[in-house]
């Protein structure tokens, strides 16, 4: 598997709230054995995840999905959305942090899977090459070496700090067999969200409000112009003589709208070949995170994310996260550097540049403290004197 695949999900006519267009994903039928549900973490703080050894994923997770193909649909052990127990209906007054073991972790009897969704794609990117140099070469500092990558951290924000986000959720009708949404800021595909049943996307509508977004996507929500409202225009070509004539010129525009979203609009995330990492099984189905090949070309919009995929390969689920283009270029780097094992002169050869310049583009990636700076500063002389 190299690519998502969002066979039985019909892309219906986009609404528009300002930059902000909403794109309903509608199944005919929904997947059978296969519900989600979201489990709700009171108050407002941060989540800190047991990545592995000595290793922590710490971020602001406020809530998680639970996957159950049990049979039992959403089950009596579900939280109400916005439910709240409690004497106090102010928010804490401190900021708490919550443990959790694993991205990913099984529940009751291997019948329910509960994952932080985005989170468990988010820690594959900040994964990439957590280790360092896997050489032990001259231009790399002690701590390179010693702790690789450590810490790594990227900014996000939440949905709610998306201009018109908030609203367009709010207003915007909920389609018949609706089972997931692309969301566009200025016309460029920020997410998209998938889920098996109608009945789930109703509950987790709200919980997009919620989630992280990169930069790119609050630039361009906050700076874009409103973008063009769907609209179908028939010409009356003197073969409309029927309600029914009209209601097939009707679903001709609905069709070459989904045609056109399918093969425009979301192409740069259908059409990309993704490296998949396999996290855990859930019963018939196998729950992934995914990573682009974070190619170094302009305007190229490339996607991380996480998909529960069927026998056949099909998105079940589906959630992804845009990366800003200094994220693609940090991951594009640290491939590039990984793949000439870590030397900095066949990586320069390999890039097409010279040595200064790639430590140039190194230091202005974040990633400063890994260089030995008195070495690097010798070479650069070197280089240059010859």
């Amino acid at each position: 598997m190299t690519r998502i695949d969002l066979t039985g999900l019909t892309a219906r006519p986009a609404q528009v709230w300002g930059g902000i267009r909403l794109v309903p994903l509608v199944r005919e039928e929904p997947v059978e054995g296969l519900r989600l549900h979201r489990e709700v973490y009171g108050g407002y703080g941060a989540g800190a995840v047991d990545a592995g050894p000595r290793t922590e994923y710490v971020s602001y997770i406020p809530h998680g999905f639970v996957a159950d193909w049990s049979g039992g649909g959403r089950g009596g052990e579900s939280a109400a959305y916005g439910t709240q127990f409690g004497d106090d209906a102010e928010p804490p007054c401190c900021v708490p942090v919550r443990r959790h073991h694993r991205m990913a972790k099984g529940e009751r009897g291997g019948k329910r899977l509960r994952f932080l969704p985005l989170h468990l794609a988010l820690e594959g990117y900040l994964a990439l090459h957590f280790g360092g140099p896997s050489v032990v070469w001259d231009e790399w500092s002690r701590q390179a070496v010693r702790q690789g990558l450590s810490p790594r951290a990227e900014a996000a924000y939440a949905g709610w700090q998306v201009r018109g986000l908030g609203e367009a959720l709010r207003v915007f009708e909920i389609h018949p067999g609706q089972c997931g949404v692309m969301v566009y800021a200025a016309d460029t595909l920020a997410a998209a969200f998938v889920v098996p049943h109608p009945d789930d996307y109703r509950a987790l509508h709200p919980s997009l409000i919620e989630d992280l977004y990169g930069e790119t996507v609050h630039q361009y929500a906050l700076y874009g112009a409103p973008v063009p409202e769907f609209t179908a225009r028939i010409r009356d070509t003197g073969h409309l003589r029927s309600l029914a004539d009209l209601r097939a010129a009707a679903r001709a525009q609905e069709r070459a709208w989904t045609e056109s979203h399918d093969t425009l609009m979301a192409r740069d995330l259908l059409r990309t070949s993704y490296a998949f990492e396999r996290v855990r099984g859930a019963g018939p189905y196998e729950l992934y995170r995914f990573l682009p090949p974070f190619l170094h070309n302009a305007g190229q919009k490339q996607h991380i994310g996480e998909v529960i995929t069927d026998h056949k390969g099909r998105a079940v689920y589906l959630k992804t996260f845009r990366l800003s283009d200094k994220q693609i270029r940090r991951g594009y780097l640290l491939r590039r550097l990984a793949d000439c094992d870590w030397h900095l002169g066949r990586t320069a050869e390999a890039l097409g540049t010279g040595y200064a310049e790639l430590v140039a583009r190194i230091r202005a990636a974040g990633f400063a403290s890994l260089l030995n700076a008195h070495t690097v500063a010798q070479r650069v002389r070197e280089t240059r004197g010859s």
